[in-house]
């Protein structure tokens, strides 16, 4: 599949069924993290897998957004790693690379079957205080994982692409 019809066809899943992501197929998904471009090479990311029944039971009191998957990978960055742009006052690139990680692990987990949902609807700070994050590591995502259940569909908005002259602009 070309890049462009794996990113035309994924969709953001609400609804999960229970099978298990196998774990050789997880692995590919957190390595496609891993390999992801960050700010000066950084790799100020830090992927938590949270799929104890524990974890899985504090995420679902923290959000409404798991939609039944069977894991969720919360998506950090360390603040002491981040860089920091000279050009622009109290910039920190950590939560662009937290984001590119989390889109390139999205993306490889389409590519695998697997399907996703971006969240970011949660307190960063309760999340940090429900898995005992240092105050350096700062929450920026949360990606439910799993197979798609059979009635699962895009949302009825997913194939509106605005039209490019009011997104792209030449100069």
């Amino acid at each position: 599949m070309s890049f462009y019809d794996l990113a035309k066809s994924r969709y953001s899943v609400r609804k999960f069924s229970d099978k298990e992501i196998e774990s050789e197929k997880l692995e590919k998904i957190l390595l496609a993290g891993r390999i992801a471009p960050t700010a000066k090479n950084n790799q100020p990311q830090r992927v938590y897998v949270l799929e104890s029944e524990d974890a899985m039971e504090k995420v679902n009191k923290l959000t409404r957004c798991v939609y039944g998957a069977p894991l969720v990978l919360l998506v950090c960055y360390d603040e002491t790693e981040v860089w920091h742009n000279p050009l622009r006052e109290g910039y920190n690139a950590g939560e662009v690379d937290a984001s590119i990680v989390c889109t390139h692990m999205m993306l490889e987990a389409w590519e695998q079957g697997i399907s996703s949902c971006w969240v970011g609807m949660f307190n960063d700070r309760e999340v940090s205080a429900a898995y005992n994050l240092p105050n350096h590591i700062k929450p920026v995502a949360l990606l439910p994982l799993g197979y798609a259940d059979k009635n699962a569909e895009p949302s009825p908005r997913h194939d509106e692409v605005r039209d490019e002259s009011e997104t792209v602009f030449y100069l």
